[in-house]
């Protein structure tokens, strides 16, 4: 063989727990695990936090003062902002992923940037909720 052959690319096929760590994704990778995961986030708090306070919220006044009150625990918004996070994440990733269906954006460069967009976006509008869940706007 000569020297001038080109190293072979390491190729990760079953990782491990160790090799976790070093294993870099690129910034669409993230979005999509994020995206799964803020759909799993949501579809499991839709019948265990959502429906529950919602039916009792419009159940009677009494329930919606009690609903009210509770809502209003900084620990109790801290898990509706994750909650709002994670609609607005899978949302604006859905959109994405609907624009990649299309073949809008398939190239490396395009991918790359529209993964930062929705991140933006999406923190963007969860600050916004944010701000205005704790009564600064």
């Amino acid at each position: 063989m000569s020297d001038t052959a080109a190293k072979p690319r390491p190729q990760f096929r079953n990782i491990g727990i160790a090799q976790i760590a070093s294993y870099r994704l690129p910034l669409a990778g993230k979005l999509s695990i994020l995206h799964r995961v803020s759909g799993a986030l949501l579809f499991l708090c839709l019948p265990l936090v959502i429906l529950p306070l919602f039916a009792a919220s419009v159940a009677a006044p009494q329930t919606f003062a009690a609903v009210a009150a509770y809502a209003g625990n900084p620990i109790v918004k801290l898990v509706f902002l994750v909650l709002v996070w994670g609609y607005l994440h899978h949302f604006c990733a859905g959109i994405r992923y609907l624009l990649l269906d299309l073949h809008i954006g398939i190239d490396k460069q395009s991918s790359k940037k529209s993964a930062g967009v929705v991140f933006g976006v999406s923190l963007a509008l969860t600050l916004v909720f944010a701000l205005k869940l704790f009564g600064v706007l």
